[in-house]
């Protein structure tokens, strides 16, 4: 009997317990949970709003808007209206003109289009708008035209379908990088395999040619923009990228990736730059860049909120085509990034930012390139994520160490003085630094640990007896529970993180047997399997947790420590399917003299080794010594699919690894439910004796040649070794490979990825 913990035992299990709290808070600092990550970009988005980038007017948006749509007809306008409104611009002076969409077919407006079945003479007669010395005019050679002469004119081009003939952009050249670096971002970049160009004539005429693909995160807030672009042989520059090239360069000038050397490269610094001119961007082998927004704002804007928008930044495109209107529209390009796109509803290019919902998707290239011109960069280096690390640990340390000794609200105070001094910390390295500093999730974490600390506190107040015996005599062996009589200090209450083998054990076809039972008979065979099953847990050093109807759960290593706790959970499996044999004869026995046709009783059991929180769980009323933890849930999927692939014993990686020895066999790659990463699971068949048996060696040999032929997609040459496995392993087994030619039949109709390795999800726990 244990009898009266002492206080000074509860303070270090007290202490323990927030230390585990403190290093699982540490660890998950880096998780990219999707939750974490929600929250670590409403933070960003705040600062941004708070904070927005200051605008340089060095860009201007020439808008496709409603009241250009209405003057000049709906979209897509005539070619030469395009070749009109290029001319305009590049008379009044733009720097750059970047167009955000795509010419991918020829203009079916074009005199040469419609009038191409007329005669000669026809064509003559024609007004001279429509005809130039008796050829018709092509509205496309115009625009290309005007593209060509202003020497300014950057197109674009998108993510596009794979089936059309031309598929692959124009590429400028202007893009140099060292080769090991080029590698790097041919892997990483952001990558399409096909896109939607411009009809060659106008990308050969153009300065520039960049990408407008952009990808927003889950919520469908567009933050990262993408600088540089791939299809695995080439790279390509973003259109933004190409508009300050063309800007600060002229159309033969080139962009330059590189590394940064180690001796430059600073705390905060990223790992590669992209150098356009005298301008230095900031990515990593990605090429992605967080955007820094601003507000670009319409007429509307400034007449509805000038404090915000005291400038606009959009000019309709009509104003460009219309000569009473000359000036004001000189005065708004001259000198400037001039990007013509739309905010026509009806055009449906629109993108939600961090600042507002629903804005002009050419709102996202402005910002880019404002914030290269200012040099003003948004950063989440490696430091950020330490630093966020640190401030838990330091913080969490402070309170385990301070809670025991100062008064609840002298805690409070101190935990609102941390937490506001993260917030208040992270917003001023925004600010001033431009970097990324998540103050939400280590202020959430110090939170915890504060209430978990405070709780306990007061738990300590109260005295616990528990008994050793009362606790666990039911649970486990009778030399466990004599070592821990022995050594009580190895019994801690509330709980401990250890490595477990889990053991899940289910009768099949239960319904069916009870069925045919009264409640007298069926309880007396329950009681007779669980009492085999228990005798053989307890007999191989192993704990009984719980039963679950049919079913039983236990475990290996805790609460006393196991050698080898993996091989005896599953000598303890080989030995629960032979122990069967008995129970099965008396119920043959029972079934022959009764008339009936006997259902005998059979067990799946999953085994699976790994980490896992095992200690008194449940109410003050009433608890029970149990674990808890991704190993555990684990093992019960390992155990519902062994009947999915018709074995008795299944097993998991992580034991398999320390019984390799035993007769196994690698069965699958499956993602269970509950699960994102698939794991690799194996059938356990026999002991030491039967793996050196050459029956087996040869049947492991063929079953090992199969699974190759499956995972290399050669499912022919599979099914006719999984018939060759049938041979070997007898009628026993037929099950489980008439399985695999079942799946493999369908896969053999199925399109699979070229990097497909097998894994399949089970779609049943």
């Amino acid at each position: 009997m244990l009898g009266k913990i002492k206080s000074s035992r509860l303070a270090i299990i007290h202490v323990l317990f927030l230390l585990i709290l403190l290093m699982l808070a540490v660890m998950f600092s880096g998780s990219q949970n999707p939750i974490r990550i929600m929250l670590q970009q409403n933070v960003f988005d705040q600062f941004n709003r708070i904070h927005p980038r200051e605008p340089t007017r060095e860009v201007v948006i020439v808008d496709i808007d409603e009241k250009s749509l209405e003057l000049i007809g709906q979209w897509n306008w005539p070619r030469n209206v395009m070749a009109d409104l290029t001319k305009s611009l590049s008379d009044k002076g733009a720097k750059v003109i970047a167009f955000d969409g795509v010419f991918a077919e020829a203009d079916r407006n074009s005199p040469h289009f419609l009038y191409k079945d007329s005669s000669p003479e026809q064509i003559k007669m024609f007004p001279d708008n429509i005809q130039n010395d008796g050829v018709l005019i092509n509205y496309d050679d115009l625009f290309a035209q005007e593209i060509k002469k202003s020497k300014i004119f950057v197109t674009a081009f998108t993510y596009g379908r794979s089936d059309r003939e031309q598929t692959k952009p124009k590429n400028k050249n202007r893009v140099l990088a060292r080769s090991d670096v080029k590698s790097v971002f041919l892997r990483d970049a952001a990558f399409f395999d096909a896109a939607a160009i411009n009809l060659p004539e106008f990308s050969k005429a153009a300065a520039g040619n960049g990408s407008f693909m952009a990808k927003p995160d889950d919520d469908g807030i567009l933050r990262r923009a993408g600088m540089i672009f791939t299809n695995g042989k080439q790279l390509y520059p973003s259109l933004s990228l190409e508009a300050l090239r063309v800007a600060l360069l002229g159309r033969k000038g080139t962009l330059k990736i590189a590394k940064v050397p180690e001796e430059e490269r600073g705390m905060i610094d990223t790992n590669y730059r992209i150098i356009v001119g005298d301008k230095i961007i900031p990515v990593e082998s990605d090429g992605i860049l967080h955007v820094y927004y601003r507000n670009f704002c319409n007429k509307d804007d400034v007449t509805n909120n000038s404090n915000i928008c005291p400038v606009a930044d959009y000019v309709p495109a009509y104003k460009f085509l219309d000569k009473k209107y000359d000036k004001e529209a000189q005065r708004a390009v001259k000198g400037k990034i001039v990007l013509i796109g739309a905010s026509a509803e009806g055009l449906k290019d629109l993108r939600s930012t961090a600042l507002r919902p629903y804005r002009p998707g050419v709102e996202v290239h402005a910002n880019v390139i404002e914030q290269v011109l200012n040099d003003e960069y948004l950063l989440r280096p490696a430091i950020t994520r330490g630093a966020e690390a640190v401030f838990i640990l330091v913080a969490g340390l402070f309170f385990i160490i301070a809670s025991p000794f100062v008064g609840v609200l002298v805690s409070v105070a101190l935990c609102a003085a941390i937490i506001g001094s993260a917030i208040f910390g992270a917003y001023m390295a925004y600010v001033e630094h431009g970097l990324l500093i998540d103050p939400v999730y280590p202020s959430l974490a110090v939170l915890t640990i504060f209430v978990v600390s405070t709780i306990l506190s007061y738990a300590r107040a109260e005295a616990r007896r528990k008994q050793v015996r009362n606790a666990f005599g039911m649970y486990v062996a009778g030399e466990v529970m004599r070592d821990l009589e022995r050594n009580p200090e190895k019994l801690r209450l509330g709980g401990e993180n250890r490595d477990l083998t889990v053991m899940f054990t289910d009768i099949r076809k239960f319904t069916s047997i009870s069925e045919g039972l009264s409640p007298e008979e069926l309880i007396a065979l329950m009681n007779e399997f669980l009492t085999s099953m228990t005798d053989i847990v307890m007999n191989h050093k192993g704990t009984v947790d719980k039963y679950i109807g049919d079913a039983m759960m236990s475990f290996w290593n805790a609460p006393r420590d196991v050698e080898n706790h993996e091989r005896a959970a599953c000598k303890a499996a080989l030995k629960m399917q032979s122990a069967l044999e008995p129970v099965n004869d008396k119920i043959r026995k029972r079934a022959i003299k009764n008339g009936k046709e006997p259902i005998l009783l059979s067990a799946g059991i999953g085994i699976n080794t790994g980490a896992c929180a095992v200690g008194n769980m449940g109410s003050k009323q009433r608890f029970a010594y149990s674990a808890l933890g991704d190993a555990v849930n684990l093992s019960s999927r390992l155990e519902g699919q062994t009947k999915a692939y018709g074995i008795d014993i299944m097993i998991g990686e992580n034991t398999y690894e320390e019984v390799k020895n035993l007769a196994c066999l690698e069965l699958d790659i499956i993602r269970v439910i509950g699960k994102e990463q698939p794991v690799i699971i194996y059938g356990l068949f026999g002991d030491e004796e039967f793996s050196g048996d050459t029956k087996f060696i040869k049947w492991r040999d063929l079953h090992n040649k199969m699974l190759e032929q499956y995972r290399a997609k050669a499912f022919d040459k599979a099914s006719d070794i999984a018939d060759k496995c049938i041979n070997i392993a007898g009628a026993r087994y037929h099950d489980l490979y008439q399985m695999y030619k079942i799946r493999m039949a369908e896969l053999k109709n199925s399109e699979l990825p070229e990097n497909w390795d097998g894994t399949i999800d089970a779609d049943s726990k």
